[in-house]
This record gives C-alpha cells, structure tokens and sequence, in this order.
C-alpha cells in the first residue's frame, strides 16, 4: 500500500464521517420540532456507510445513503402549542438526544482520527520524496 492509497482511505473515511456528522447535527437541531397530528413527526437521518475494496472500485469507505427514522414519531400533550389539536396533542419527533451526543462524539473522533491518518500519510510521502533530494 503506497502513501497515496493511505491518502485516499483516509480522505473517503473523512467524508463519510462528515456526512454522518451532518446527519447527527440535523437530528440534533431538530429534536423539538413539533408538527401538528395531522402531519408526519420529523423524521432523524441515518448516514449508511459501505466498505469499499477490490482493483475496480479503490479501497475505503463512502455513504451508500441516508435512512429516515420513524415518521409516527411520539404523541405529546402539549395545550399551549399553536400546533394542538382539540385534544392538546402534538407530535414529535422519536430521537433519543443522549444517543446522538453519543453518537457525535464517536463520528468526531472517527473524523480526528481519520485526519490524523492523513496527516500522517502526508509526511510519509513528503519524507520519501525528502530522501530524493539529499544525494
């Protein structure tokens, strides 16, 4: 494996990372959305990542897609919200804050790491192209 199949794992899983941080904060930033019972709840986002390896398709990862969460969502009784219906209901979207801080904070540090690699396939590269030079 050379300094540029290093790069390029590195660089696929940096950006499966950042989409699956794109799809954390989204959920996150609308973990309170409230839709009246007549509508779908707010739907959380899933990134859905594949493995990539073989001589046709390189080797890393990449986002095959995004799954949505459950649209029933959870009936809450909430009166004073311009969105109740008769009976004081609205309906809210069925995401677990806890688990996407938890999950945040694993696809943050899968992101470092992923950065880190790079970082260091960068100054292998740069060091064998270094020993060039000196003779």
């Amino acid at each position: 494996m050379g300094a540029f199949d290093m790069m390029h794992i590195a660089g696929s899983g940096m950006a499966m990372h950042q989409t699956w941080l794109d799809t954390l904060s989204y959920n996150i930033s609308n973990v309170n959305t409230a839709r009246p019972m007549s509508q779908k709840a707010f739907q959380a986002q899933f990134a859905i990542a594949q493995s990539v390896s073989g001589p046709q398709g390189g080797e890393g990862v990449h986002t095959v897609g995004i799954a949505l969460g459950d649209a029933t969502g959870r009936v809450v009784y909430q009166p004073d919200s311009p969105l109740a219906d008769a009976d004081g209901n609205v309906r809210m979207p069925d995401i677990d804050l806890g688990s996407q801080m938890s999950q945040l904070i694993m696809a943050q540090r899968g992101f470092q790491a992923q950065s880190e690699v790079l970082r260091n396939a960068q100054d292998v590269y740069s060091s064998a192209l270094s020993i060039g030079k000196q003779s």
